[in-house]
């Protein structure tokens, strides 16, 4: 049997139960809400209808990636053990947290020369890293050893799409990502945006779409377009949502009436704490297998 471990970032928001389900180890993030740190712990620390809740009730929010040192004492755990080592982090599109794990991989192959610790930059986030995730997990159990994984992994992780959009663009205008002149009038005027994550693991606005019911029909058209093999996509589907389960479910519902061999129903995950900080509740984000993305 293959002795090796695959790890993520609590950042690929699915819950702790799927996770150990799965046998997929994480290290978790750290945010700040009004000046207080919490661990990004899967909502343990906050429950995530309260977490969204204070969001929106003013509360100011902060994030910081795992450092180098946390990640040594985590790789360590693993190595003592005599165990190999696939970590996939956050988007370097997004976090610097790639660069923090690779500083610590190569301190600790100084100490530990005869194990391999294989670093990959998903370019993916929250549960589209998720879905990565649990294929790669369906790859080990198939038998795939490290090495062969570690480079299926880094062959074809652009095929995983993700689409997200938005309903309220406060926090957007907060975090910067869109300005508040241009913010204030979509608001005004029910602009969603749809925006997908681009080659290099970053955000990228594609359309404005006015109306939430709109939009929820052009997300399902984009999966349509980009799908593997398009209505006849067989694998799997997974939705993460921030405080907005009824707009997350009418996209699933849709999406299940009309890809009829998808593999099981529509996944349907919370955005987790540090991505929902950039975020803000009304976000749905739609993750599947299909073609390579895009600049």
């Amino acid at each position: 049997m293959n002795n090796y471990i695959i790890s993520c970032c609590s950042t690929a928001d699915l819950s702790e139960e799927h996770f150990l389900q799965r046998g997929i180890h994480f290290i978790c993030f750290h945010y700040m809400l009004d000046d207080i740190t919490y661990t990004d712990d899967l909502g343990k620390s906050i429950p995530f209808d309260q977490f969204y809740k204070k969001m929106e009730d003013g509360a100011m929010t902060k994030t910081s990636q795992v450092n180098a040192d946390e990640f040594t004492e985590y790789f360590r755990s693993f190595l003592e053990k005599g165990q190999d080592i696939l970590h996939l982090t956050l988007s370097s599109g997004i976090s610097g947290v790639y660069n923090s794990a690779c500083i610590a991989r190569d301190m600790l192959l100084e100490e530990f020369p005869e194990r391999k610790i294989y670093i990959v930059d998903s370019l993916a986030a929250s549960s589209g890293f998720g879905l990565l995730m649990d294929t790669i997990a369906d790859k080990r159990d198939e038998g795939m050893d490290i090495d062969t994984l570690y480079q299926w992994t880094k062959n074809n992780l652009l095929q995983l799409n993700h689409w997200f959009f938005s309903s309220d663009l406060t926090f957007y205008i907060r975090g910067g990502r869109i300005s508040k002149a241009s913010g204030t009038i979509g608001n005004m005027l029910n602009i969603c945006p749809l925006l997908n994550v681009n080659n290099e693991g970053k955000l990228i606005v594609r359309e404005k779409v006015r109306t939430k019911r709109k939009v929820i029909k052009q997300i399902v058209a984009k999966m349509e377009e980009n799908a593997r093999d398009g209505l006849d996509y067989d694998g799997k589907c997974y939705i993460s949502q921030s405080a907005c389960y009824e707009d997350a479910r009418a996209v699933a519902d849709l999406i299940e009436s009309r890809f009829p061999k998808l593999n099981g129903k529509v996944a349907i995950y919370n955005i987790g704490t540090v991505i929902g900080s950039h975020t803000g509740p009304g976000t749905v984000a739609l993750f599947f297998w299909g073609k390579e993305r895009e600049a």
